[in-house]
């Protein structure tokens, strides 16, 4: 990775961690996808794209196969800093009007105003100037282009359970904001509009440990330290306050998320 990248991240999402960062990462409700679609004018279709810290490709391959998206993208041009995320997502992301090279969010090297909507799908939070960045969303975004920040985290008031297991705030979104009264932001974007879907998936112990397993300050752990804490998860799933089970036989319940989606217009 390149130097202006948060160290955690250089170090947690290091080649070898992909495949199961992929697996088990869960993906985004499509009425979160048909939301965002629905607030750029059709009229710009066929949309020039670019998506900043695209990973191993979860929330690209999303886009492409939802209805709304999947016949208005002209051209995508995923950004990704860590190669053993970019090696993954060339090998799973199978569409040509889409490319991936290395940058980071001050630095893309997208031509100016070439980009109808920048999309940053649970990457924003590993920014380390976001004063520099903001610079670089309006340099590359055309006039009345978009920056699209979107998260999918697990739902911490939906069950005890959930906010044991993530008893490390990995996220925190007052924090966050502060990014958005930043003077580069104020004075090159209108105020974010922002929305949220709560939504489920299917959860299993296994599925619960090994998406632990692919956070990153988890996966840069020691052996013995990363195994004490799915030891220390798999005591929290066998208490299970607040589960709410799918199929109790099968080990199986529901897995709550919260995806939260904020719209940034460029003045």
């Amino acid at each position: 990775m390149t130097t202006n990248v948060h160290p955690n991240a250089q170090a947690g999402f290091a080649t070898g961690t992909n495949e199961l960062y992929d697996r088990v990462r869960p993906s985004y409700p499509t009425e979160c996808l048909s939301y965002v679609r629905s607030q750029v004018p059709e009229s710009t279709a066929p949309l020039k794209i670019v998506e900043i810290g695209a990973g191993t490709g979860i929330f690209t391959r999303a886009l492409f196969t939802h209805p709304e998206w999947a016949t208005s993208i002209g051209t995508l041009r995923a950004i990704e800093p860590s190669h053993g995320m970019r090696d993954f997502w060339t090998k799973h992301v199978k569409d040509n009007r889409c490319t991936i090279v290395n940058g980071t969010f001050d630095g893309t090297g997208v031509e100016d105003g070439w980009a109808d909507l920048i999309i940053i799908a649970q990457a924003f939070h590993w920014c380390l100037d976001y004063g520099k960045a903001f610079t670089e969303f309006a340099r590359i975004l055309n006039k009345d282009g978009a920056a699209v920040f979107i998260w999918n985290l697990a739902d911490r008031e939906a069950a005890g359970w959930v906010a044991q297991v993530q008893h490390c705030p990995r996220f925190r979104l007052d924090v966050l904001r502060q990014a958005f009264s930043t003077l580069e932001y104020t004075s090159l974007f209108y105020p974010q509009g922002e929305k949220q879907w709560a939504h489920h998936g299917l959860a299993t112990e296994q599925t619960i440990t090994d998406r632990a397993q692919s956070w990153s300050y988890i996966a840069m752990l020691p052996p013995d330290e990363k195994a004490k804490v799915v030891e220390d998860i798999k005591g929290i799933l066998e208490r299970g306050d607040g589960k709410v089970w799918i199929n109790k036989e099968q080990g199986t319940y529901q897995d709550p998320h919260m995806a939260r989606v904020m719209i940034s217009i460029k003045k």
